[in-house]
């Protein structure tokens, strides 16, 4: 005689529970995961091309099993710290790394520790991808070198193991663009309210080399590489000043304006990698510098 199975309500309790579970792990398989993200990020911005003294990669690491939004932003501030938490980022991707240097406490007392604690409290996660993004293939000094539509594109200092990666860019501009020229294009393209020129800006730009961010101190790279007129974020006035004595003329854009209209493209580039994905970039970030014009 054969019996039936009966479940009693425990048992049927406990399959309802495990099939849910096996359910939501065939569901987070077929979602975006930390580890997905981070390799889109480490293809687009490889680690290895990071300068030694740079900290990037993972900063700050979320236990979120399933990554949905991604926010980008060149510069972690609190307002742009806020901004993640208010619209439920699971990630910001930076472009300055944060936290830059060892912090020996993380409270509230302190900038870093402020943005920290904030960002930390609402499960976000960091990653930053700073002198790797400037240095990849199609990063940076890249972009802002098919910009100009430079010819004979090279690295300032080709990687030893990819040269056609590396630090900065030089390449060649039209023989009719002059340095006036290559800075209105750079003015119209960035949104410049307008720019630091050393030089005369009606001689040809020639070969121009690119360091976006701070290009001070690449200088004599530059220099050295046969370039006639560098084009960077930032410069001081005695690195400008070595720039003239090599009868280099320097086009200096702002920092937060060399940097920032890639942070846009690495949103771009990420949600068409991970298409299951939501990015985009900051929208309260702002120039901590702006022009004030003569009245």
């Amino acid at each position: 005689m054969c019996e039936h199975f009966h479940t009693g309500p425990e048992e049927h309790d406990l399959y309802s529970l495990i099939l849910f579970l096996i359910l939501g792990l065939c569901i987070i398989e077929g979602m975006t995961k930390p580890a997905d993200v981070i390799a889109s990020l480490e293809d687009l911005a490889p680690l290895r091309l990071a300068a030694d003294w740079d900290n990037v990669g993972l900063l700050v690491a979320t236990k979120r099993p399933v990554i949905h939004r991604v926010m980008t932003c060149l510069t972690l501030t609190i307002d742009v710290a806020r901004e993640a938490v208010s619209q439920k980022a699971d990630l910001v991707v930076t472009h300055h790394p944060l936290p830059f240097r060892p912090v020996n406490r993380i409270t509230e007392e302190t900038p870093t520790g402020a943005i920290l604690v904030e960002l930390v409290t609402a499960g976000i996660g960091v990653w930053s991808g700073h002198t790797a993004w400037d240095s990849a293939a199609h990063g940076i000094n890249a972009m802002l070198a098919e910009i100009l539509s430079l010819q004979d594109v090279a690295p300032l200092e080709p990687d030893e193991r990819e040269p056609n990666v590396g630090f900065g860019r030089m390449g060649r501009a039209s023989s009719h663009d002059t340095v006036d020229a290559v800075t209105q294009r750079l003015i119209s393209t960035l949104g410049c309210p307008g720019c630091s020129v050393a030089g005369d800006p009606s001689r040809p730009a020639g070969r121009i080399g690119i360091v976006c961010g701070s290009g001070g101190e690449s200088v004599p790279i530059a220099a050295a590489a046969g370039c006639q007129t560098l084009v960077t974020g930032e410069i001081k006035l005695h690195d400008a000043l070595e720039a003239l004595a090599h009868n280099m003329a320097v086009i200096a854009v702002g920092h937060h304006l060399s940097e920032w209209f890639a942070m846009e493209r690495m949103a771009e580039k990420l949600s068409t990698a991970l298409p299951g994905l939501h990015c985009w970039a900051s929208a309260v970030e702002q120039d901590p510098l702006c022009w004030v014009p003569n009245n």
